[in-house]
Order: structure tokens, then C-alpha cells, then sequence
């Protein structure tokens, strides 16, 4: 069990997510990952933000807590530098199939109840929030 940080990046009518094809399956979750020692659930979203997405964000409110294998926090972010889709994280420099693949998109959020995006409920808490 581990603890993650995630960001919900919005901009216009558009979320950013990662789309993930892994073992023939496709599905789409929100940039993030596990929280380390000493770091504080915003601070892991921003490090995560830059490693996945090649941004810095501003990490604002907290829209969503999830448990499952530990606590997901989901942070509402906006971008302040870099360009999205530039991650350098191990995800897209350590090529290990068993990983599948690590896409940066961004997804119209009237689209998000009908594809598979992981949590489903925070997918949907943003569908509400923004439409």
C-alpha cells in the first residue's frame, strides 16, 4: 500500500490524462504517483506533474480522496511553466513492456463517462465540477 499524489489539470473544455495500454487493454487515469518519504501529498502531485507531464503546476484544493491500496489524493492544478507531454519520468525513459505504454493527452471532459478512466468516480466528480 502506498500513498499517491494526482493531478487534475483542466484547460478550457479539456482534462489532461494519461492513457495507458497495457496487456491489450486501454484506460485512462490521472497523472500522478506514489508518494516518498518526507514529501507531502502536494509536493509528490508537483514532482509528479513534471516527471509524467513535463510541467509545473500550482497545486490548488484537493477535489477528491480515494482509498485503494492506500490513499489517492487529487489535486485541482493549473500549469505555470513548461509544455505539457514533455514528462522525463521513468515511465517514458525506462522502456520495460510490462509497463505498456504512458500517452499524455488531453481529453474533452464532456468524453470522460464513456471511456475508461480509473477512478471512475473522480472522472466523474470533475465531469461535475466543469460542465
Amino acid at each position: 500500500m502506498r500513498n499517491r499524489g494526482s493531478v487534475v489539470l483542466i484547460q478550457g473544455k479539456k482534462v489532461g490524462l494519461i492513457k495507458r495500454i497495457k496487456n491489450d487493454s486501454v484506460y485512462y487515469v490521472f497523472p500522478g504517483g506514489g508518494i516518498e518519504n518526507g514529501e507531502s501529498p502536494e509536493e509528490a502531485t508537483k514532482r509528479e506533474a513534471f516527471e509524467e507531464l513535463g510541467v509545473e503546476v500550482k497545486v490548488n484544493e484537493c477535489i477528491a480522496k480515494v482509498e485503494f491500496n492506500g490513499t489517492q489524493y487529487f489535486f485541482l492544478c493549473e500549469i505555470i511553466s513548461g509544455t505539457f507531454g514533455n514528462g522525463a519520468g521513468e515511465e517514458f525513459t525506462f522502456r520495460n513492456n510490462d509497463r505498456g505504454t504512458y500517452i499524455p493527452i488531453w481529453v474533452d471532459i464532456e468524453r470522460l463517462p464513456s471511456i475508461n478512466v480509473i477512478p471512475k468516480e473522480v472522472a466523474l466528480k470533475v465531469q461535475s465540477l466543469f460542465n
